[in-house]
């Protein structure tokens, strides 16, 4: 049976990070990564913007070039998923049957896409976007000419798929079931606007729709029917409509979790000398009052990667990293600084209008998050806003005139 002193499962922002964190934190032992995808460690978010549009080849996506895992001393195993895990007597079980024994692991797998749940959801021409085997067989079908796509999910996937398809000359129609788009993660003054963003780029953007079935012929979709008895003609659907975390061989383990698996400020499963980090771990936040909640973020794979890796070797330092997004679509760019949940009031800063504005998220008088277009220098400054866990006044914030560093 082969062997790991420390074994990361995944391959993604998460799993990559952890390697290099050991190496850089003076962790001299092997170091196997284990991947269900044939592709050594790369970047996902691009994927549904610069790598789908054409604007990025993939090979500027590796989070490393490819020859620094083997100078690195880390063996990356790929195109070979766990299924099974012996916490007790510390293996792993492949997909092809072989063992792995480690002394520590990182769970790093992140999430799969959510599918549909209608009859003809497993048509040929139903994508998501996850992946790059995802995305490739995307860019196959729209090379052979313009299509009538329909985007499923008004989330940021959604709309970002959306926009890229549009770019690229397609006809666009895109559902929400929900009354705005972004309703989950953030304000109606920032659903609003990225409503009419998308309509404006000839979008066909429906609200509160629900499907009920993927319609097809010959084996491929043909259109979407709605709920209503509508159906909508489409060469191509994507599907955007959240992850699942991919935790199946961890919980079947015995380890706690129900949204994704739980982890201490360490970063440490329920089970022993198993940790867990990204998109699948649930930990309490402190910029969430504490909740225990999943953050699906490149800041967030990275930053706790950090903390398993630090622990393993030592320095426990509790997670407590401050938690940034962002999203590009069209010519917009979309950076949030902090958490929105549970706010109960919001200031608008700027005219959505000039399409430069910021909406800053208020909880009891206190600023917990920002969502700032095109507004780089809001982005910055209001970070500190939200570290500083202030209540500044109200129309101080509004005024574009006063810098948000002011008002520290």
């Amino acid at each position: 049976m082969d062997h790991a002193d420390i074994l990361i499962v995944g391959t993604g922002h998460a799993g990559a990070q952890a390697a290099i964190a050991l190496r850089q934190n003076g962790h001299e032992d092997s170091i196997v990564m284990l991947g269900r995808e044939s592709e050594p460690p790369y970047e996902r978010p691009p994927l549904s913007k610069e790598y789908l549009a054409g604007d990025k080849p993939f090979d500027r996506l590796y989070i490393r070039p490819p020859q620094f895992w083997a100078d690195k001393n880390v063996d990356l195993r790929l195109g070979n998923p766990v299924v099974e895990i012996d916490w007790m007597g510390k293996t792993v079980t492949l997909g092809d049957d072989s063992k792995v024994s480690y002394r520590k692991l990182i769970w790093a797998t992140g999430g799969d896409p959510r599918r549909l749940d209608c009859p003809g959801a497993d048509l040929s021409g139903v994508h998501t976007v996850r992946g790059r085997s995802d995305v490739d067989r995307m860019m196959s079908e729209l090379a052979t000419g313009p299509k009538r796509a329909v985007v499923i999910g008004g989330g940021y996937i959604g709309l970002e798929a959306a926009a890229v398809l549009r770019k690229l000359g397609n006809e666009v129609t895109l559902l929400e079931a929900l009354p705005r788009v972004l309703a989950r993660v953030a304000g109606g003054e920032l659903s609003e606007f990225y409503q009419n963003e998308h309509r404006g780029q000839g979008v066909d953007l429906r609200l509160e729709v629900a499907v009920e079935s993927i319609v097809g012929a010959n084996g491929s979709v043909t259109g979407v029917k709605l709920a209503d008895g509508e159906e909508i003609a489409a060469d191509m659907v994507v599907v955007g409509i959240g992850i699942v975390p991919s935790v199946g061989p961890l919980i079947m383990a015995g380890a706690a979790g129900a949204n994704g698996v739980d982890v201490d400020q360490f970063c440490r499963t329920t089970l022993e000398d198993i940790y867990a980090i990204g998109d699948c771990a649930a930990h309490a936040n402190d910029f969430a009052d504490g909740a225990v909640i999943r953050v699906e973020s490149v800041q967030n794979a990275n930053d706790m990667a950090t903390t398993a890796a630090k622990s393993i070797m030592g320095d426990k330092q509790p997670y407590h990293a401050f938690p940034w997004f962002w999203s590009n679509q069209y010519d917009l760019k979309l950076q949030t600084a902090g958490l929105s949940l549970d706010y109960d009031s919001t200031v608008l800063r700027g005219d959505p209008a000039d399409r430069k504005f910021s909406v800053i998220y208020l909880k009891e008088g206190r600023v917990i998050a920002l969502d700032c277009v095109n507004n780089v220098k809001d982005y910055v400054q209001g970070r500190k806003l939200v570290e500083a866990r202030i209540a500044p006044d109200v129309e101080a914030l509004a005024d574009t005139e006063i810098p948000l560093k002011a008002l520290l």
